[in-house]
C-alpha cells in the first residue's frame, strides 16, 4: 500500500496516511490534492479520480512541537534505505552498533540496518570487536526527514520542487 504524503494549510510535512485514508480526506473536502501519481487511479461506482500522492488540508492544524523523531525498527531501516551497513546488500533486521548485551541502546545513533547474515556473524560484539567496519554511519533524522524518508526514495525524488527545497 502507498503512503500519501499530509501538508499543513501552510504547506509543511505534516505524515504520512495510506491512500484510501488520502481520498476519503479529499472526498470530505476537508483536504485537496497537491500531487497525484501518475498512473494510479481510484475507481468506485461513481468516482474515477487519480490517486493522491501530495494532499494538503484546507484547514491550518496546529502541531506541537516535536525535537525529535520517534525510533524505531521500521524508522532505522529506512532512513538505511534497507540497506546492510556491513556489506550494502538487502537489509531485513536491526543491529546494534554497541550491542545490548554490552549496555546499547535503541537509539537511532546506535543501530543500522542489517542482512540477517551479517548481524548474525558480528553478534554480541561492536563493529571493530568483529572486524566489520560500518559503510555509513548511523545519524539521526529529523521529524520531517523520518516522515519524507517513510515516503520512500523513488516517492521523495518525484516530489515537486518547492516541497523538496522545504524538506
Amino acid at each position: 500500500m502507498r503512503d500519501t504524503l499530509v501538508l499543513n494549510a501552510s504547506f509543511e510535512p505534516l505524515s504520512t496516511v495510506t491512500l484510501n485514508r488520502a481520498v476519503v480526506l479529499v472526498l470530505q473536502d476537508k483536504a485537496v490534492v497537491e500531487q497525484a501519481h501518475p498512473e494510479l487511479r481510484m475507481r468506485g461506482a461513481a468516482l474515477d479520480i487519480p490517486a493522491p500522492r501530495v494532499i494538503r488540508l484546507c484547514r491550518y492544524v496546529r502541531v506541537p512541537f516535536r525535537r525529535r523523531a520517534p525510533w524505531s525498527r521500521r524508522g532505522v531501516l529506512v532512513r538505511d534505505r534497507h540497506r546492510c551497513a556491513y556489506c550494502g546488500r538487502r537489509a531485513t533486521t536491526v543491529d546494534h552498533v554497541v550491542p545490548r548485551a554490552q549496555g546499547g541502546q535503541d537509539s537511532w545513533l546506535n543501530t543500522v540496518a542489517s542482512c540477517a547474515e551479517d548481524n548474525h556473524r558480528k553478534a554480541a560484539r561492536t563493529p571493530a570487536q568483529a572486524g566489520m567496519p560500518l559503510l555509513r554511519e548511523p545519524f539521526e533524522p529529523t521529524p520531517a526527514d523520518a516522515m519524507l524518508l517513510a515516503l520512500g526514495r523513488d516517492e521523495f525524488e518525484a516530489l515537486p520542487e518547492w516541497l523538496a527545497q522545504s524538506a
